[in-house]
């Protein structure tokens, strides 16, 4: 049993916060361009994709 009443303990500060992503900084790291194959294999795939009936 813990000598901390239940009540004053936040459970929300259980944990530290993990450092956020390098992406969620703003003006930072940039996502690279696709790539003309890459570009052309997710035409392709969406394509098929919309093509076939969706399973239930």
């Amino acid at each position: 049993m813990s000598s901390t009443p239940h009540h004053d303990v936040d459970q929300a500060l259980a944990y530290p916060e993990p450092p956020a992503h390098p992406n969620w900084r703003h003006g930072r790291a940039r996502p690279r361009p696709l790539t003309p194959a890459q570009r052309r294999r997710n035409r392709e795939l969406l394509a098929l994709a919309l093509r076939k009936p969706r399973a239930a």
